[in-house]
């Protein structure tokens, strides 16, 4: 959803993954551009060019690299959630880059209204995987395998 809103709002979209294999989604969600984050020679030429990261990985990772890639003053945005916090070992890219990490959650009733207007607007809708609920214990193995691209939505007409 990240993407497609920073594509309506007329961002320049850049992807980074672990994974080649997600390209082809990421240009499909509108993505501008894609950097497999394994590449040094694509990482190298990202360092110190963005504005902002959203953070999106739940998973513990190394946030001293993706601080790396932002600009002077350029934004690291957490929303997803590592299991143990994270941990930053240069601490002086924050000073000398004049970078800051923030954090968001879920807006209240008028943002949220704002957000679904804005959605409404422009065309954009959530990528999902309509299940039967007969289906909900497969799904949730998928999940825990992390065989799910998106979200899975149970179609309540099954019930």
């Amino acid at each position: 959803m990240a993407v497609k809103f920073g594509v309506a709002l007329g961002a320049e979209v850049t992807i980074l993954s672990t994974s080649p294999k997600k390209e082809a989604d990421a240009k499909k969600l509108g993505a501008h551009h894609f950097i497999v984050t394994s590449d040094a020679r694509e990482v190298e030429k990202a360092k110190n060019s963005f504005d902002f990261i959203i953070d999106t990985v739940s998973a513990e990772h190394d946030f001293d690299f993706y601080i790396s890639l932002l600009r002077l003053n350029g934004v690291h945005i957490l929303v997803g959630i590592p299991p143990k916090g994270f941990e930053v070992k240069n601490v002086g890219m924050f000073q000398l880059g004049r970078r800051s990490v923030v954090g968001s959650a879920a807006g209240g009733l008028p943002e949220t209204q704002e957000m679904l207007d804005f959605c409404a607007e422009n065309n954009i809708v959530a990528d999902i995987e309509l299940i039967d609920m007969k289906d909900i214990h497969n799904a949730f193995e998928r999940m825990t395998k992390g065989d799910v691209k998106y979200r899975f939505v149970i179609d309540m007409a099954t019930l």
